[in-house]
């Protein structure tokens, strides 16, 4: 088996972090830079946008995040539940926030009006493979993470605060940070159930 399977076969969502990460910032930055100009678009459209958050702008982010998910609870109680969850994303050293660029997605459609109601979905794609790539090259480096999606309560908010282009919007939270306790595997339906062979 191929390092790159292996790779994708260890990978997990990893809940149990902590506020350090055995992975100096500085390189962490740098895979994410790497890999983000490695992994392809749609009509190589490269609008992919990534934002790393580190130290106090880690914190401020899962502080905006559940100031959102308070103004839509139901109660106190089932807030305090959030917030619990909330705090476990908090803990970590970093995250990686992803976005789309709607301004070249946008133009896409201009550019190519016979596609253009597909580049929205062109655009979803290739930011899900580039938080797939990201997620595994951090499990590879030892470091645990998990994909998260409190958009749209958040955009405005992360926008405003981080000072980021109105055309930016938020895909998905990848929190990381070095994994306290291992998550257990989760149930794989058979491979054979989901793909079909044909023509052998």
């Amino acid at each position: 088996m191929s390092d790159f399977v292996s790779a994708l076969e260890r990978r997990h969502s990893q809940y149990a972090i902590t506020g350090t990460s055995k992975v100096p910032d500085a390189e962490l930055v740098e895979t994410i830079k790497r890999i983000t100009l490695s992994v392809p678009s749609a009509f190589n459209s490269q609008s992919q946008r990534v934002v790393v958050l580190f130290g106090a702008d880690h914190a401020r982010l899962w502080n905006i995040v559940k100031d959102a998910l308070r103004d839509v609870a139901a109660d106190e109680e089932a807030f305090a539940k959030t917030q619990a969850k909330i705090d476990t994303f908090a803990a970590g050293h970093g995250t990686v926030l992803f976005f789309d660029d709607t301004a070249v997605t946008t133009d896409l459609g201009v550019r190519f009006p016979l596609y253009a109601e597909h580049f929205p979905s062109y655009a979803e794609q290739s930011n899900g493979m580039l938080q797939l790539a990201v997620w595994t090259a951090l499990s590879e480096r030892g470091l645990g993470a998990s994909l998260q999606h409190y958009h749209p309560l958040i955009d405005v908010a992360v926008r405003r605060d981080f000072a980021l282009p109105a055309t930016w919007s938020l895909m998905a939270q990848m929190p990381f940070g070095d994994v306290v306790r291992p998550a257990e595997s989760s149930e794989r339906i058979d491979a054979d159930e989901r793909v079909r062979v044909l023509g052998l």
